[in-house]
């Protein structure tokens, strides 16, 4: 079994050997990172477009035949990824079923058949009949195993939980809830930073037979009561306070202020910080109530946990989670996150976003330790607990990346123990991604992972056992079909761009909104597929490129027509951040006073000192010799930084708003 690679020229070939040869010199004489992003470009200039992108990580026959995939490959006898995704998705059931056998999940009654009715692929009845608590299935490692290490911020000692001591935590916690009055199918909102406590909470919540409401910390009152009411909250887990970066955040403060239903209280550092309100309930009441082991079984599809789209203006999306989800979040974790049994994965994130409940699924599913920092992931602090944690599989975001490189606190050596690095969240920067590999001496992949919540994970990711570039996606997920349309509703074609759907059915493919019409959300005036397939909608713009990469670009909804040409923002803005003066950069399109047609703003986020009308005169060039002369810059906004969501997302709809409102308008 050999590392799949495509027919390439041969001067792309000596291309991708000339800096595998680098690299493999630079491992053992390591060299600052500008030496090596030059030596990068050298070697890469002038590539041509069919051969692809560089190829700056390739598998070894061995490195392939020891991954989890590898192994699957070889069991069912094929030779390449491409066979395995085929017989996946042509062979959904079959596919699920070996799955559910890999992970060994049991089941306290088992399912009838895998897949029933398929042909009604909107609505399909998965793994019928079957009754189980999936919190089971998340402590078959062995007790004495670490189920979590922890790192807090201002300390350098790590301590360790047990996957027997947070299973007896669990427990204990399911008794105190069923004491303190919740019965099977109350919701209760989980409102705090992802720590060793969160964790347990939020698995305990599950196995008492209740559902997770998801609240993101950096949630104001007013957005916390909002999700509360839509998610149908009986209770709340929260802290009372806690400190980030030396600034301390009150959260029990808020969840006073939105009228929350009666809370759980953990007291930071053992002590309290002030008096709880009638019928609140300190933590440490709630672990003296007697543990119970009884875990509430059920259908495989009842709800587990409510998770919201981070919508800003429309009320959020309530998307629902059942016991069938967290299958979908093990196997991606498994295939293409490649976790294996025993391995230390970090993934700075909160329960508040889908990645929260991803991360405890896909480690304790597959035998795994959960790396959590209680700090700022943004710090040298965070960086010292990866290299001290041992960790092996590390989750970012880009803006996350872009911390790390402007501190300067990674070592060229620091993250040795790192063998795979995946990326979520906004599209990524080459240069940034380049220098992440370097933080592990180019020995791990950047695994590009784009879904989402309505998924129970991804559609488009990597793998370990193709050759990878970064910011590139190599891939549709196991288990899932994808079909990418121009506005024509033909396929894309080869170095194209169009928009994402997918091609149901899948585990993990929610089938209901609380508070939305799923049909009309998802499937409502979707194009038929190439060969008539009813397809699903899910928003994403996707570039084709070469010897069978994707790239990300942007939402569908975030394109703009510049002259009768469209574009997305993130094509415009993978050009803009190329410029040696560009720290990061936002691109939208506002209207024409009085006319219809959209206009180009790029605000920009400099290094040092930004030169306003001589950077937007040399971006305009840019833009012209990398995308086309016709999209002229109207307008160059310098700002200090871009405003995100809470899972950093750029918010372009509020510089629009803000540009349209005066705010950054020059006019």
């Amino acid at each position: 079994m050999v590392p799949e690679l495509l027919d390439r020229s041969a001067a792309g070939v000596n291309q991708d050997r000339a800096w595998s040869g680098y690299v493999a010199e630079a491992r053992g004489n390591p060299s600052p990172f500008e030496s090596d992003w030059k030596t990068f470009n050298e070697i890469y200039q002038g590539r041509r477009v069919a051969d692809g992108p560089p190829l700056v990580w390739t598998p070894t026959p061995d490195k392939v035949s020891q991954s989890n995939l590898g192994g699957l490959m070889s069991g069912l006898r094929m030779e390449s990824y491409a066979e395995l995704h085929r017989w996946s998705i042509t062979n959904r059931a079959e596919f699920w079923k070996r799955v559910i056998a890999t992970l060994d999940i049991r089941f306290d009654r088992p399912p009838a058949t895998i897949l029933q009715n398929d042909r009604n692929v909107k609505d399909p009845a998965w793994l019928p009949g079957a009754e189980l608590n999936i919190v089971d299935n998340c402590f078959a490692a062995p007790g004495d195993r670490p189920a979590i290490v922890l790192g807090r911020e201002g300390t350098e000692s790590l301590q360790s939980m047990s996957y027997a001591q947070l299973s007896h935590l669990v427990d204990q916690l399911a008794g105190g809830l069923r004491r303190y009055g919740f019965v099977r199918g109350d919701g209760i909102a989980v409102y705090m930073p992802m720590t060793a406590e969160c964790v347990a909470v939020y698995l305990a919540i599950v196995k008492a037979g209740c559902y997770v409401v998801s609240i993101a910390d950096s949630f104001s009152p007013e957005e916390v009561k909002r999700r509360i009411h839509i998610g149908g909250a009986k209770g709340i887990v929260t802290v009372d306070a806690y400190t980030r970066a030396g600034k301390t955040i009150a959260l029990y403060e808020k969840v006073t202020a939105a009228a929350a239903p009666r809370a759980i209280v953990i007291q930071r550092d053992g002590e309290r910080t002030g008096d709880l309100r009638p019928g609140d309930l300190p933590w440490d009441d709630l672990l003296g109530s007697e543990s119970s082991s009884d875990s509430a079984s059920g259908p495989a599809d009842r709800l587990l946990n409510v998770l919201f789209s981070s919508g800003t203006t429309a009320e959020p999306k309530a998307i629902p989670w059942t016991h069938l989800t967290p299958l979908k979040c093990a196997m991606d974790g498994r295939y293409h996150q490649d976790i294996r049994s025993g391995e230390v994965v970090a993934w700075p994130t909160n329960v508040g976003w889908m990645m929260g409940p991803w991360l405890i699924f896909a480690s304790f599913l597959n035998g795994a330790t959960m790396a959590l920092y209680d700090g700022s992931p943004a710090g040298e602090g965070f960086a010292r607990f990866v290299r001290e944690a041992g960790v092996t599989v590390l989750g970012v975001i880009p803006s996350l990346v872009r911390a790390w490189r402007r501190g300067g606190f990674v070592g060229e050596n620091d993250w040795r123990s790192v063998r795979l690095f995946s990326s979520t969240g906004e599209a990524s920067n080459q240069e940034d991604y380049l220098w992440l590999m370097s933080r592990a001496r180019y020995s791990a992949p950047v695994i590009e992972y784009l879904g989402g919540t309505e998924i129970g994970g991804g559609h488009l990711t990597g793998t370990v056992v193709q050759a990878a570039s970064p910011s590139y996606f190599t891939t549709p997920a196991l288990g899932i079909d994808v079909v990418i349309l121009d506005e024509d509703g033909r396929p894309a074609s080869e170095n194209g761009a169009g928009e994402l759907f997918l091609i149901p059915p899948a585990i993990g493919l929610t089938q209901k909104l609380l508070n939305r019409d799923h049909h009309e959300v998802y499937y409502d005036g979707c194009p038929a597929g190439p060969s008539g397939e009813m397809l699903r909608r899910h928003g994403d713009r996707i570039q084709n490129v070469a010897q069978g990469f994707h790239k990300a670009a942007g939402r569908a909804d975030d394109a703009m027509n510049l002259g009768g040409i469209k574009v997305s923002c993130v094509e415009l803005e993978r050009v803009i951040d190329s410029h040696e003066a560009v720290y990061q950069s936002a691109a939208i399109g506002v209207p024409t006073r009085g006319e219809g047609a959209e206009q180009l703003v790029v605000y920009v986020v400099p290094v040092g000192d930004g030169t306003g009308e001589e950077l937007r005169a040399e971006l305009g060039k840019l833009i012209a010799k990398n995308l086309n002369p016709l999209f002229k810059i109207h307008d160059l906004v310098i700002v200090d930084e871009l405003p995100v969501t809470a899972s950093n997302k750029v918010m372009r709809r509020e510089l629009r708003r803000r540009y349209v409102g005066g705010a950054g308008s020059r006019e």
